[in-house]
């Protein structure tokens, strides 16, 4: 008859102490953006009915996403694959794209699958009715990202755009400018560059076209960052909104962490009793929050 030692005996009790007791919450309001829901929806309706499909670069700037998708059968190409690339079916993602894409794939028969967010499609209409008359376009938006990309081949590449107004010498701007935004930046940083160029005497007709969907979750993450002693941001690194709303949270709560799975957490980053507040960008799958959310559970 063997006996159980002390130590095996206590061993139930010692794992609940030595679990950190931790209160965790995701945020409701984050994750996916109704213009990547529809694009993923028709991704995956696609390649129920089908083997594979090729999008336009990554659908949503989430490598976890994407990898979920590439099992399914997405199959990612750069626009130098879509120049080689004949008599085949290509999803245009969210971001939206140039006039040049669509000429190209009519040359090479290809069958685009338009999952452009309409809001990246109503502001390239904005813009190209601003160069027919002739407008100087300044744009507000990330250098080679994708929907600006697309913004800038509504204006033959003549528009002018900027990170940030330090990359522009006002002194030598026109004296009339109309000014747009990529969808997902800031929506204080646009006013306050409307600010900056009007005191310096420039006449700025600024159209505000940052989606509400974003300018709204600014304002919720302000609030939800002070809610909890410690934020896990979950998004990819490639996603510029991430980048935008993640500094938001940063700026209200100081103990905000940036991963982008659950593999990158730290478990010294929590005490006993925490209470952990889980979010992440437009393109952040509940899914991806959710699984951030079990392992934080599990310390």
């Amino acid at each position: 008859m063997s006996f159980l030692s002390e130590r095996d005996f206590l061993k139930p009790y010692l794992k609940m102490t030595d679990m950190l007791g931790l209160n965790v919450n995701i945020d409701t309001n984050s994750g996916f953006c109704f213009g990547v829901v529809y694009a993923i929806e028709m991704a995956e309706d696609i390649l129920n009915e089908e083997d594979y499909l090729y999008c336009l670069g990554d659908i949503v700037h989430n490598d976890e996403e994407v990898r979920r998708l590439e099992s399914k059968g997405l199959k990612i190409i750069s626009h130098q694959d879509l120049e080689n690339l004949h008599d085949e079916k290509v999803l245009i993602r969210a971001h939206g794209e140039p006039p040049a894409t669509y000429e190209l794939a009519l040359k090479n028969n290809i069958e685009l699958v338009d999952a452009s967010c309409p809001v990246v499609l109503k502001l390239q209409n904005r813009i190209k009715n601003s160069y027919d008359k002739k407008d100087k376009i300044y744009i507000y938006g990330k250098h080679g990202h994708a929907e600006v990309i697309g913004l800038m081949g509504q204006t033959n590449q003549e528009a002018i755009v900027f990170q940030d107004i330090t990359e522009l010498d006002i002194n030598e701007m026109p004296e009339n400018i109309t000014l747009y935004s990529q969808t997902t930046k800031s929506t204080d940083k646009f006013y306050e560059i409307t600010r900056t160029l009007a005191e310096a005497g420039v006449n700025v007709n600024a159209n505000d076209t940052i989606c509400r969907q974003v300018s709204n979750r600014d304002k919720e993450l302000r609030e939800f960052a002070t809610r909890y002693d410690r934020i896990i941001f979950v998004s990819g690194t490639k996603s510029s909104n991430g980048k935008v709303l993640f500094n938001i949270c940063k700026m209200n709560n100081k103990d905000t962490h940036f991963i982008s799975n659950k593999e990158q957490l730290d478990k010294s980053w929590f005490s006993q009793g925490d209470s952990i507040g889980i979010c992440g960008a437009t393109s952040t799958p509940m899914w991806l929050m959710e699984d951030v959310a079990k392992e934080i559970k599990s310390y």
